[in-house]
This record gives structure tokens, sequence and C-alpha cells, in this order.
């Protein structure tokens, strides 16, 4: 048994609350959060002195296994040196505080099963196995001049690849039953155009209406559900009316699309880091003079969209969506959404609300009896300055997850 006493909580259900609580952690969960002293004669007892004691983050959009910006050049990479450049990416994300990550594409269920195993360290990971695209969707990354087959012998089940091309009812079902097989958690399909691949614009809608239905229906089978790479109005409207449950990015969001999310009980996974980031260090790290473009035209409107989703009460997880170098960036995601949405909600969005997206609530997202010790112990006030959460987690004192230790630097 451990105690953390002296410890200010934060979460969904603590907002600048003053008291002092102390934490019981018996083996992986909490077990009491109480504002009276807690003793027993077998525990260890850690004195916090005041500091915030919040749950772990959740980043509900990344590519763990996207350590080359270039998604083409990165599925191609052999399969060890996709995984041993996962590697420190994992680890680095676990150390700026995100103790769960829901990956979009690419993480395959053994790396899955050596964080679990504790072979590597790394949040817990949520899955999709290979994104689901069309031909000349978001997940094909030949140019206009590649006439090759863009799956001769098997090669979108290399590790680096992020996704697969599928055309057809017959082969989105068989791809989805697949990816199930494989022990994928939610099933990721590419609905409209997109920034990294080179030849469909943004505004394309992309999967057919009976390919939707099928990937849907064939999810809802499994008891699980789909998530949606979808940018404009038009196509987010489309797919949420046929069914998928999170829409992931959005940037070019309007109203009328929005009402339609909040109808229908959609989630919103905006990624407004990516952006920021690609519009840094996109064309040093090998991204396209085409991607980059498109990128500037998404961005300015990736903030716009927070507010549209808030005005219609959509909710909202927090994503990041970040490749190859640009990883280091994971946590300015906080920033810029507090900006907009102020830091309580931001950090409600990235604890509570990412909980319910990959289906954990009570369980992450909060300091409750019941819930996973995945803790964060935090000189400061987040809610006073959001950047104590950001950087590399140098403002972290530790990092808890399912009642183990990261580490502890201060405590």
């Amino acid at each position: 048994m451990l105690i953390l006493k002296n410890a200010r909580v934060l979460d969904k259900n603590h907002e600048r609350d003053t008291a002092l609580y102390s934490i019981v952690i018996e083996g992986h969960k909490i077990t009491r959060v109480s504002r009276e002293p807690v003793s027993a004669d077998d525990a260890e007892v850690i004195d916090v002195d005041g500091r915030t004691v919040m749950p772990g983050l959740i980043d509900c959009h990344a590519h763990v296994i996207a350590s080359v910006a270039h998604l083409g050049s990165n599925s191609r990479l052999p399969n060890t040196f996709a995984v041993l450049k996962a590697v420190p990416i994992l680890a680095a994300m676990l150390n700026r505080g995100f103790t769960t990550v829901r990956d979009a594409g690419g993480a395959d269920y053994a790396l899955a099963k050596a964080i679990e195993e504790g072979v590597i360290a790394g949040p817990r990971l949520f899955i999709a196995g290979k994104a689901l695209s069309q031909t000349g969707g978001h997940g094909d990354f030949r140019d206009r001049f590649d006439n090759s087959d863009p799956d001769p012998c098997g090669c979108s089940r290399n590790l680096g690849a992020i996704g697969r091309i599928v055309d057809g009812v017959d082969e989105m079902r068989k791809a989805v039953r697949e990816e199930m097989r494989a022990g994928a958690n939610h099933v990721k399909i590419m609905a409209s155009g997109g920034v990294a691949s080179p030849t469909d614009p943004i505004g394309n809608f992309q999967f057919s209406i009976d390919e939707v239905k099928a990937a849907v229906e064939e999810a809802q089978s499994h008891q699980t559900y789909v998530m949606a790479h979808a940018y404009t109005g038009a196509a987010i409207s489309r797919v949420v009316k046929l069914g998928v449950r999170t829409i992931e990015h959005g940037n070019l969001i309007d109203d009328e699309a929005a009402a339609v999310m909040a109808e229908h009980g959609a989630y919103a996974v905006p990624t407004l880091v990516t952006y920021d980031a690609m519009s840094k260090v996109g064309a040093k790290s090998g991204v396209s003079e085409s991607a980059l473009l498109k990128n500037e035209d998404v961005r300015t409107q990736g903030l716009r969209a927070l507010e549209i989703l808030r005005r219609h009460g959509v909710k909202v997880g927090l994503g990041t969506d970040l490749l190859g170098d640009m990883h280091q960036f994971q946590s300015d995601e906080l920033s810029i959404r507090a900006n907009i949405v102020g830091a309580f909600e931001t950090i409600c969005q990235a604890t509570a609300i990412g909980a319910e997206i990959v289906g954990m609530e009570g369980k992450l997202g909060v300091v409750a009896s019941g819930a996973f010790a995945d803790l964060l112990v935090v000189d400061g006030d987040p809610l006073d300055d959001i950047t104590v959460l950001t950087g590399q987690g140098e403002r972290i004192a530790a990092v808890m997850k399912n009642g183990a230790w990261i580490r502890r630097a201060s405590l």
C-alpha cells in the first residue's frame, strides 16, 4: 500500500480545490481519496507537500511508430529499425506525463503487449493496427509519377507503414476483420483528403457510403468503433451520419457539421500542434512542399474549429498526430488549447474525455477510488500556468503508471 498525503487534487471533479487529500494506492489502483488523514501500519507514506496530483495525460491521436516525418519513407523501414526507433518515442511520451496513447495507425499488438509486459517503457497503448485508405487516399503515399502496385508484396504489413489500401465493400469488411483478429482496439479510416499524402486534395470525400457503412458495421460487430480522418464539414457530416464515433483533425468544420456531431454524440480529436510543428520544422524533416502548402491552409482554421466545437457542445479529446522529430512538441498541444478554451477545459480534454474515447471512463483520467493509478505529481498549478505540463516533463516531479513509479525525481 502507498499513501500520497498532502496532495492538491486536480481532475474533472476538482477545479480550484485547495483542500489537501490523502490518495491510497493498492496494487494497480487507487482505493481511496480522502480529506481525512489515512494511516496503515504496512503503508509507505509519501508527503507530496501540497503539490498538484492529477491523472496521467491521454493523447488520443498519435503515431508512435512514425519515426520519419515522410510517411512513405517510414513505411519502407526494416521492421527491426522501425521498432527500435519507436522505443525512445514511447519512453519520451511517458516522461512527458502521457500515460495513455491511442494510436491512429501503425502500432501493432506486439508493441502494445511489449509495453504491457514491461519489455519496454511506454504509455498504455490502444491501437488501430493499420489505418484503412482507398486507392489515391490519405494512406496512399505514391506520387503522381509512381504507377507501381500500391502493395505488390504485402509491404503494407511492414511495421513502419501506418496504413493499407482497401477498395470495395468486401475488401473493407475483410480488412476490418483482419485488423480485429490481429488485436486492434478500434478501426481507423481515411474519410477525406489529408496534408501528408501527395495526391488527394483536402476536400476529397474518401470511401463510398457503402464502404463506410461496412467499416462501421464490422467494428460494431467486434464491439468497438470507427475513428475517421476528416477535415471538411461536408466530409465530417457524411461519416458521422453513417455511424463513425470520433472525428480526427476536423480543422475545416462548420456549424452545420458540429451540430451533426453533437446530435449523434460523436467526439472530436483535433491535433493542432502537428500543423504548428510542421510549419516550423517540416521542411527540414523531409515533408514535401505540397504537404507544407496544404498544412498552412488548415493550420489557422484549426484554432477556429475548437471554438465551433465548443459552441455546439461537442466533446473534445486531445490529439497530437506528430511525426519524426516533431514528437518532441507533443505537450505544446496543451498550451495551444489553453489559449483558446482555458486550462481547466484543456486538462479535462486530456484526461477524462480521453478516457471516455478509449472506453475507460472512471478507470483512467480521474483521481478517484477504483481508477488505475496513472498519476502525475506536478510542481506548480497547471490552472495558473499550463506550461508546468509542457516541454519534456521537466516540471513534472513524478510519473506513476499502473501503480508503479516511472520516475520520481524529488519526492
